[in-house]
């Protein structure tokens, strides 16, 4: 069945709208799409398709709605299902960054930002729970198997605390560890290591569009094991090294990330925004989402390959724990940034809402905002 561009454009931009959630939100709005309503995609090869992007780095969810639409119309499909997908939630999270990034918002505004980036704290740590039970198992049953993966944990966790500009070395470093602790009893399947989009030099600190496009590309074709992990790769950045945001601007960012729909990536676009204006955002988003593409454009007829690659698997094996640990780790720095009490007091009810009564991400960021709201309606002191 042949699939018109003019649908694949309609669906994957309602999609791109009203996917609110992350990742499960998305997966579950395609699959729903293209496998039960419209039956393009048979459930088999969906899965297949699942698990494949999943071994990829960059935000899986973006890369999945990719190759949905490369399946139904080749390479054309594939950019335009993409571009639609990202777009809605682009448009929404640049524009949110004029208002909150402005040089004299409102007092409510800075309220509802104060509130929604003290919640981020717990969105972190939230996330990295989400994460753990899968790696954990996937790593293996033995005693020398949970060893790594809390050596590897507790490595990315440390990065992400107290050596930001490295995380990404780290998190390489886990990867080829784990290679070598399996090396024996296998040989290298067709796809080579070097597929692997590494890149372990850092930039130096000039703080010009090239910093902007090192920190964008990293974003996007380093971020192992879900669109979270971005976070610590952008903080050191944007707010130590380059000095494009303060810290609770940061907060602000990723709160915004969290609370727009599409991909959680996007939250590069606030970071491009602070260092540049509207072009810079786009120009962040533009190179944090082509490594998607290219990944799933190159990749797709591969996808088989790619899942049997023994050095692809234990790769990503060893670098999820990393992940793990600085994603949970990214929250000391965020916590850090906090600047005054009353948002620890947030920060505490919003740990309540996911981990006590486990309810959602979106609805503890907007909680948290409307909080930081009555905080500012109450004349509490607020900063930028």
């Amino acid at each position: 069945m042949r699939v018109s561009l003019t649908t694949i454009a309609a669906q994957w931009t309602r999609i791109g709208c009203i996917g609110f959630g992350g990742p499960p939100t998305h997966i579950a709005l395609l699959r729903r799409l293209c496998v039960e309503q419209r039956e393009w995609i048979a459930a088999d090869e969906f899965e297949d398709g699942v698990a494949a992007t999943n071994l990829l780095p960059g935000p899986a969810s973006t890369q999945l709605a990719i190759y949905c639409a490369w399946r139904l119309r080749g390479t054309v499909g594939a950019i335009i299902g993409g571009f639609c997908f990202i777009a809605p939630g682009l448009v929404v999270i640049l524009a949110l960054s004029v208002v909150f990034l402005s040089g004299h918002p409102p007092n409510w505004i800075l309220g509802a930002a104060a509130g929604a980036g003290a919640a981020v704290p717990a969105v972190a740590v939230h996330a990295a729970s989400r994460l753990w039970p899968a790696s954990w198992q996937r790593i293996g049953a033995g005693r020398a198997d949970h060893l790594r993966w809390l050596s590897y944990a507790m490595l990315g966790a440390a990065a992400a605390v107290f050596f930001g500009p490295y995380l990404v070395v780290v998190l390489v470093a886990c990867g080829f560890a784990e290679i070598v602790s399996r090396r024996d009893g296998w040989r290298p399947g067709p796809v080579s290591f070097r597929a692997l989009p590494i890149v372990v030099g850092h930039t130096a600190a000039v703080g010009g569009v090239g910093a902007l496009a090192w920190v964008a590309l990293k974003v996007g074709a380093l971020s192992y094991g879900g669109g979270f992990v971005i976070i610590p790769l952008m903080q050191h950045d944007a707010v130590s090294t380059y000095h494009w945001m303060t810290g609770a601007q940061f907060l602000n960012a990723v709160a915004l990330g969290q609370l727009t729909p599409g991909p959680v990536v996007q939250t590069v676009a606030v970071v491009g925004y602070a260092a540049h204006g509207i072009t810079g955002g786009l120009f962040a988003a533009l190179l944090a989402f082509a490594p998607s593409f290219l990944f799933v454009l190159c990749g797709a007829p591969r996808f088989e390959q790619i899942r049997a690659n023994k050095a692809v698997e234990s790769f990503l094996t060893g670098a999820g724990p990393a992940v793990i640990g600085a994603i949970a780790g990214s929250a000391v720095p965020l916590g850090l940034a906090l600047g005054h009490m009353w948002q620890v007091g947030v920060l505490a009810l919003a740990a309540l809402w996911l981990f006590a009564l486990r309810k959602g991400v979106v609805l503890a960021i907007a909680g948290a905002a409307v909080l930081g709201i009555v905080a500012a309606l109450a004349g509490v002191q607020l900063s930028r």
